[in-house]
């Protein structure tokens, strides 16, 4: 018996085209309550596995007819067995190949738009868990921003562009994700560039991010302007690309702002936190197209399942950025915090170079949404 399976990328662009899809999780309910695939046309149901071992006959009156069924469990092998129970029912599903591990790995590179003296600018988006990479090329030359630790699509990609990797940054040392920044540099050839004062436990060679750091990018000298931002983390540091796009790293994201406590140290960075959204960005052009780190919900995504937002929108619109009482502002960001990441601990140990996890650990220490915004 041979049931079909949907990759991660087939899922990705239903989400995206927000065509119609039904998913059966068979996860047990507590990780199915943390976290999900989502998007605005997905419907389903969640009956753990072993629920399911004497038989999908009952589940069978919940599935409907008029749209694709998918399977979906952890790691593939719950999800292979309950489609196949439901073919032999009369039921056609799909098995999402790879389960959650695949989709939380997926990355869909989108093209933001065109640098002005050539080039282009495009995001990769980390659909599964709200990470969000970029990539800028120009004169075959490109650099990279936030790379997750899934290296090979951004080598692909470059490649695939005739580009060589020059630079690559971290706009600040992560807490729920691992970069693969490093790993990249060390394959490549190219610069590292992290926020030093992130940086003071890290154990590998670096070169210092600092505000008002300009790298040019191929002939055409594309600028890639650092303006230091703290808040979210003591090194925090965002970027003008091109004098149209700004890279807001866990600072500002499209509906939300970042959180200041994942190195424990809240009350010491929620006014810096404050400084960098309400100061350093209110002097910055209205045009700019904010370009975040991180996407919290799904409506962030445009239509294109890009996340962008020009930043006078943002002024008008998120609501972070629009509470003027400084001590409500401080206990929307300090207090009745979403939970900290999985293994944010351990994350942090291995973007600092102590601690090296085999891929599987790293793939679990990932597992979960994404957890670094407040609203």
């Amino acid at each position: 018996m041979t049931v079909k399976a949907m990759t991660a990328k087939e899922v990705a662009r239903k989400v995206i085209e927000n065509k119609p899809l039904f998913i059966l999780d068979v996860r047990n309910g507590d990780a199915f309550a943390d976290w999900k695939i989502e998007g605005g046309n997905i419907q389903y149901i969640n009956t753990p596995y072993f629920d399911l071992l004497d038989g999908v006959e009952e589940v069978v009156s919940e599935l409907p007819k008029d749209r694709d069924i998918l399977v979906v469990c952890a790691k593939e092998g719950s999800s292979v067995m309950v489609a196949e129970m439901l073919d032999e029912e009369g039921v056609d599903a799909a098995y999402l190949e790879g389960g959650m591990k695949a989709w939380s790995e997926h990355l869909e590179p989108v093209k933001v738009g065109d640098l002005k003296n050539g080039g282009e600018l495009y995001q990769f988006v980390r659909i599964g868990k709200g990470c969000l990479s970029y990539m800028a090329i120009s004169d075959g030359e490109a650099a990279i921003i936030d790379a997750t630790r899934m290296t090979d699509i951004f080598l692909d990609f470059a490649q695939e562009k005739g580009a060589e990797i020059k630079h690559i940054f971290d706009t600040h040392l992560h807490a729920d994700h691992i970069s693969g920044g490093r790993n990249i540099a060390e394959a490549t050839g190219a610069t590292y560039y992290l926020p030093p004062a992130d940086a003071e436990e890290v154990v590998f060679d670096y070169t210092e991010l600092v505000g008002g750091l300009e790298v040019a990018l191929g002939e055409s000298k594309i600028e890639i302007e650092a303006l230091y931002s703290p808040g979210h983390t003591i090194g925090s540091t965002s970027f003008i690309v091109d004098d149209q796009y700004l890279m807001t790293g866990d600072i500002l994201f499209i509906d939300s702002i970042g959180r200041p406590d994942l190195a424990g140290l809240a009350e010491d960075w929620v006014g810096d936190l404050r400084e960098s959204l309400y100061s350093r960005y209110a002097e910055l052009a209205d045009e700019l197209i904010v370009l975040p780190a991180h996407f919290m919900i799904m409506e962030e995504l445009n239509e294109d399942g890009s996340v962008a937002r020009k930043l006078g929108d943002l002024f008008k619109e998120n609501h972070g950025l629009n509470i003027e009482d400084e001590q409500e502002f401080r206990d929307m960001v300090t207090k009745n915090l979403p939970p900290q990441p999985n293994a944010y601990e351990d994350i942090r140990k291995t973007n600092m170079g102590k601690i090296t996890p085999d891929e599987e650990v790293q793939r679990e220490m990932e597992i979960g949404p994404n957890r670094c915004a407040v609203r």
